[in-house]
């Protein structure tokens, strides 16, 4: 299953991609840096400043700069990774940045159910932009 994450809302589309993870099916989410994460643009880089400022170099945490690695991570906390199974589901998901050659003659999927449309607030940012606040490309 291929999943077009442009416009998609990222707690939606990674609670979705995790039960399919642990149903056992191969997913890949592309255009990872046009996920959308809802709320005040100001907030959400702090929040996220925050959490990259606030470590230890040897004992993390560690949050991801770059798009594909951000989303992938947010997969992950909704998985239970820790245990054998969670960390099988795990290694199901693949994410990219863009479109790689491969998967361009190949059909996306949408989710419906998360597209920003559904939101009656305009607030909101994409994943690339925290990305780029962050330090990351």
């Amino acid at each position: 299953m291929i999943i077009d994450a442009n416009n998609l809302i990222l707690g939606r589309l990674a609670s979705f991609v995790a039960k399919k993870a642990l149903r056992g099916e191969k997913v890949e989410v592309v255009n990872c840096e046009r996920a959308v994460i809802t709320g005040d643009k100001k907030e959400i880089f702090k929040k996220y400043l925050r959490k990259a400022k606030s470590k230890s170099v040897r004992k993390g945490p560690f949050m991801p700069k770059v798009a594909d690695r951000f989303v992938r991570r947010s997969i992950r906390g909704m998985l239970p990774y820790k245990r054998p199974r969670g960390r099988e589901a795990f290694k199901r998901v693949i994410c990219y940045a863009g479109v790689p050659e491969k998967l361009r003659d190949k059909k996306f999927e949408t989710l419906k159910e998360a597209n920003i449309s559904k939101l009656t607030t305009l607030k909101y940012t994409t994943v690339g932009d925290i990305c780029k606040v962050m330090g990351g490309k």
